[in-house]
């Protein structure tokens, strides 16, 4: 299962990225993979007032203090996306979403690969 092989074949892979999800969920971190899916999404986005619209909705989502889902950052990114905001460019994210990568790839990745979830589903990927 090439998931193993590194955090990067598990994030480009769909079914990957939502058992992943549900493993973070189990420890109550899901909005680390969230933020990164949406700030991968946003840096599709080519249109001006489509991408305001999509990083206010990041940022009150994930990044704003007290936000439903809001990652953990160093408060100077968390301000450099603030000034930001009210001018989003197609980089505003990225020093955050590389953090959260770090966070995910560091640390929540090699327990999901100890994680009875991925466990689990490497004896079916076997036993087939």
């Amino acid at each position: 299962m090439a998931w193993g092989e590194s955090f990067d074949h598990l994030l480009k892979c769909k079914t990957g990225q939502l058992v992943f999800e549900d493993f973070l969920r189990t420890e109550y971190s899901e909005e680390n993979l969230l933020f990164w899916l949406a700030c991968e999404k946003y840096k599709k986005i080519t249109r001006a007032r489509e991408m305001t619209v999509a990083a206010k909705r990041i940022y009150t989502e994930f990044v704003q203090v007290g936000a439903t889902r809001q990652i953990n950052i160093d408060c100077v990114t968390r301000e450099e996306i603030s000034e930001n905001i009210s001018q989003p460019g197609p980089n505003c994210f990225d020093r955050a979403q590389k953090l959260i990568y770090g966070l995910m790839e560091n640390d929540c990745y090699p327990r999901f690969l100890k994680s009875e979830i991925y466990q689990a589903l490497l004896e079916q990927d076997e036993q087939q």
